[in-house]
């Protein structure tokens, strides 16, 4: 029977047939706890498999990336909770300093093409840039992984998305992801998987396909799988030999079945922007007209890779940041964070007055960084843009270059909206620039 790039990939981890609406027994490369969620798995297992050890630790880890380091009680106390579990059991800890955990598991070696990753993170489909599964589970679900190394899965439907056209040059893998979600709303692809073709996808690197995956969950689907190109199977490969594993990138036959095919032409597209308060309230930045910005995040597993930052540098250079206007970049994972420092980039988007944050998911997880006050109106590369999400301000979802475009005009803008770039005694940003400082 033809299969899908899902199908391919459960049935390499399942000993039973695999067909849309039937529910299998999955192995499972990857189980993982966040500190967002990992006290309760501690506490779930401890209740329900006491004395007894975890499947396979060498499999199973925890990731802390909501609140790094913890500036409360009880993330602190969730954390210390999953660290002690952790030295009992043998269970390797990605701690506070280490970033977002799905990017860890990727720059680890430790998900892979073919693999199956399952986690306390919403977002942890974003698993599909590098053609692996990967799925958000409640505590209960997560708590039996970690015990049996294995979950039961319904297999989904899946769906075709084809990317027609080559996008003009200010077109980013955000806008493209943006006007997909528009296209199809909250539940255009709900409970489906979704996989991703066209000649640009093609072309895209890992970072754009981070990005394109990061927003499956608000399209309502389960995943939405890329086929890994050349560059991807390349990184993947060099990364696998880090962590000592192997792997089999799946593709789907050509004769896969799909429930239905949607096009999405991106020839003409123009950045896009989501409005407050749902993701799929896309529109033309353009469109948007004078809106003051107060606040700027730049991060999250969205858009916080080196390739997305290095954006933002490109653009810093030889301006400032509006006054008035917090400006907060953060890097997805500690590996993006040395590469700046080590390039002099850090230092760029210091001096072009940004704040730089340690790595983490920022106010995506009600973090520390990227909270909205009443009132307030923020720009970020995040995900979504719900009510109190981030807050309870407005936000709005945007590419790398138009929230760094915002947080230089100090108003909601493009890219190709910004003055010529100026060194002297003023930045293009208005305010003074001192030699060495913000």
């Amino acid at each position: 029977m033809p299969l899908t790039m899902l199908e391919k990939i459960i049935a390499a981890h399942s000993k039973e047939e695999v067909a849309p609406g039937r529910i299998v027994w999955m192995g499972l490369d990857i189980r993982s706890a966040r500190d967002f969620g990992g006290a309760n798995v501690v506490k779930n297992f401890e209740e329900n498999y006491p004395g007894e050890k975890v499947h396979d630790p060498s499999k199973t880890f925890f990731t802390f990336d909501c609140n790094v380091p913890a500036n409360n009680i009880p993330y602190a106390n969730n954390q210390q909770i999953s660290r002690v579990f952790a030295r009992k059991q043998g269970i390797r800890v990605f701690d506070v300093d280490r970033g977002i955990g799905s990017h860890v598991d990727i720059e680890e070696g430790l998900a892979l093409p073919g693999t199956t990753v399952v986690g306390t993170d919403s977002h942890l489909n974003i698993m599909g840039a590098i053609g692996a599964f990967g799925q958000g589970m409640g505590d209960q679900d997560i708590t039996f992984a970690f015990r049996a190394g294995k979950t039961w899965f319904e297999v989904p439907e899946s769906m075709k998305v084809m990317i027609k056209g080559t996008p003009p040059k200010d077109v980013t893998a955000k806008d493209i992801t943006l006007a997909l979600n528009g296209k199809l709303g909250a539940s255009g692809a709900l409970g489906k998987s979704m996989e991703i073709y066209g000649p640009a996808i093609d072309k895209m690197g890992l970072p754009g396909r981070i990005t394109l995956a990061s927003m499956a969950t608000e399209m309502g689907a389960i995943i939405s799988l890329i086929p890994p190109n050349k560059a991807v199977l390349d990184y993947c490969t060099k990364k696998a030999k880090r962590s000592g594993r192997s792997f089999k990138a799946c593709y789907a036959d050509k004769d896969a079945a799909y429930t239905e095919t949607i096009e999405l032409d991106i020839s003409e597209l123009r950045p896009k922007i989501s409005k407050p308060p749902k993701p799929e309230n896309v529109v033309d930045v353009a469109s948007v007209g004078d809106v003051k910005v107060d606040s700027v995040f730049i991060g999250s597993c969205t858009n916080g890779t080196y390739d997305d930052l290095l954006e933002v540098v490109k653009l810093a250079k030889g301006r400032r940041v509006a006054e008035g206007v917090m400006a907060k970049v953060q890097p997805a994972t500690k590996e993006t964070y040395a590469r700046l420092l080590k390039e002099g980039k850090i230092k760029a988007l210091y001096d072009a007055g940004f704040i730089i944050i340690n790595p983490g998911c920022g106010g995506c997880a009600s973090g520390q960084v990227g909270m909205t006050g009443k009132g307030e109106v923020q720009v970020t590369t995040g995900n979504r843009n719900f009510a109190g999400k981030q807050g309870d301000g407005f936000t709005y979802l945007a590419s790398p270059a138009t929230a760094a475009a915002s947080a230089i005009q100090g108003k909601i803008s493009t890219a190709d909206q910004l003055p010529k770039a100026r060194t002297g005694k003023k930045g293009a940003g208005g305010r003074k620039t001192k030699k060495g400082g913000a």
